[in-house]
């Protein structure tokens, strides 16, 4: 689990083909690795990877083909968010995250908006419905709270510090996001689906 508070920003140094998939190395300086073990989960960019590797200010990834096909941002080097897994004696700043991405969306606009921006973003149709007004929803591994919603578009408010300490800055319209709706949207629907 995590929280979809972004730790440090990292960046994809290296991509190498498997035979179904890709080994990513993520330059992560920004990061405390002392208590990253192989086997540990780490969420880069919102998709909860497993550490097959580590150097002092480095850690790899195997993605696979599955993870490569329904998400963005995992096959260039370019900066990326990272968040550790959470600890039971953490603190929950953000909310309930698993780092199981539900769909890409599309970014209509990034505008400024006083000392803040507002990021306005296109959802699939599938996952509109789990994504409310005032609800959370994790883009590239960050916690965010919706403010508008309308059809399968949505809007967030982004402030300076988040701004800064993610890689939102670099969204522009066109981009692919990762998206994860609210955990318990869904368990609500699947009790509701059937009851």
């Amino acid at each position: 689990m995590f929280t979809g508070i972004v730790a440090a920003v990292g960046r994809i140094t290296r991509s190498e083909p498997l035979e179904r998939g890709r080994r990513l190395t993520i330059a992560a300086a920004n990061l405390e690795l002392d208590d990253v073990r192989l086997g540990d989960s780490i969420a880069c960019g919102g998709v909860c990877l497993t550490v097959v590797g580590r150097g002092d200010d480095s850690f790899s990834v195997d993605v696979s083909e599955e993870t490569l096909s329904c998400t963005a941002g995992l096959d260039g080097l370019h900066d990326i968010n990272l968040e550790k897994a959470l600890r039971l004696a953490d603190r929950l700043g953000g909310h309930l995250v698993s780092g199981h991405v539900d769909g890409v969306g599309e970014v209509i606009c990034l505008t400024p908006l006083g000392e803040s921006h507002e990021l306005v973003i296109r959802a699939p149709a599938a996952l509109a419905r789990y994504i409310a007004r005032k609800g959370s929803v994790c883009v590239d591994g960050v916690s965010l709270t919706t403010n508008r919603v309308q059809d399968a578009e949505f809007s967030i408010n982004l402030i300076p510090h988040t701004m800064a300490a993610t890689t939102l800055k670099h969204l522009a319209a066109g981009s692919r996001v990762n998206l994860e709706v609210d955990l318990i949207a869904r368990y609500v629907e699947r009790m509701l689906n059937t009851a």
